[in-house]
């Protein structure tokens, strides 16, 4: 906090931040009616507190959480924020796999934030002591969305929130909306590289599956949760069944035809009524971006931004190569 300048008033600011948001979370009951069903093993979400600079790339993030490890994007998870006329609802953002609230939202969430949208960010998933998160049980991490959306519902005075989630952030989501009695909380949901009806890993999930014990070999080098998200797993198929959208909310999907881990690409899609599906290839050919890229990507970004309030204009398209943020995601990885 000392590399700050004006180190002083900040350090105060973050300190009764942060005094507030453990009274907030000890005082506030939950609203959604998950809490008397809440499962074994269940642990309270993270909510990071430390406000850190806007970032431009997933590199420049992670570089970045090397020595923060509390980095909140710039503009999230102020507990004071009062949503306006403009933009009644708080937009609650959800991580993807193996990530965390700053690694993913570093440039999306002060993006919002400039917009007058109250942003929120929490980090789900996570183990004891973790540096990383969305790496633990989808199903769990789907309550510790619900616990936060309460508190964001109770921090803000808001009647709703928007959800959005990249990569399993909007399995989690979901699951929370569609089974877990959260759809009367949520006006919109977006799924940023959802992966809808999982994915086949380019045809390895077929041939792992008639492999006994290929799965849980696999879990035990990545993850519980990236088994979860496979095309035809439990979890997945338990979030479909019966309709993988509810009344009341409004889902839109934004996907890549050459996102790298969701295959195939109509996976991403939702089937159910209401849904709005969009690739960003048929509004923007020439962006190529992959599922890496899809938060750090401009024109995502500014897609996204038109979603959430529709008088923004759609963004302009640019050029991006084919595997752009690859690099990033694998020098993150092993940092």
């Amino acid at each position: 906090m000392a590399q700050w300048n004006g180190a002083r008033n900040w350090c105060f600011s973050q300190w009764r931040q942060a005094a507030l948001i453990v009274g907030a979370v000890a005082a506030t009951a939950w609203s959604s009616g998950v809490a008397g069903a809440v499962p074994v093993g269940y642990r309270p979400p993270e909510m990071p507190a430390a406000s850190a600079p806007a970032q431009q790339t997933r590199q420049d993030a992670s570089t970045y959480l090397r020595s923060h490890d509390d980095a909140v994007p710039l503009g999230a998870n102020d507990i004071g924020c009062v949503p306006g006329v403009r933009h009644p609802r708080p937009v609650v953002l959800a991580h993807g796999t193996d990530s965390s609230a700053y690694a993913d939202w570093a440039a999306i969430a002060p993006d919002l934030a400039a917009d007058g949208f109250c942003v929120f960010a929490l980090n789900y998933g996570g183990r004891p002591g973790a540096e990383r998160f969305g790496t633990e049980d989808v199903v769990l991490s789907a309550y510790q969305v619900g616990e936060f959306v309460d508190q964001v519902l109770a921090w803000t005075g808001a009647q709703k929130v928007d959800l959005v989630g990249f990569s399993q952030g909007a399995t989690v989501t979901r699951y929370y909306v569609n089974k877990l009695g959260g759809a009367g909380n949520v006006d919109l949901w977006v799924g940023l590289a959802s992966p809808s009806y999982g994915g086949d890993m380019y045809g390895l999930v077929p041939i792992a599956e008639s492999i006994p014990g290929a799965l849980q070999a696999f879990a035990a080098v990545t993850s519980v949760a990236v088994v979860q998200q496979a095309q035809g797993s439990p979890v997945i198929t338990d979030l479909n069944a019966g309709g993988d959208t509810v009344p009341g909310v409004r889902y839109v999907t934004v996907g890549s035809r050459v996102d790298e881990m969701i295959q195939p690409f109509g996976n991403i899609a939702l089937r159910g009524e209401g849904a709005r599906n969009i690739a960003v290839q048929d509004r923007c050919p020439e962006d190529l971006t992959g599922h890496f890229q899809m938060v750090y990507d401009p024109y995502v970004r500014g897609l996204l931004r038109h979603l959430l309030d529709p008088t923004i204009p759609e963004p302009a398209c640019h050029t991006v190569d084919l595997g752009t943020g690859i690099p990033e995601v694998i020098i993150g990885a092993h940092s």
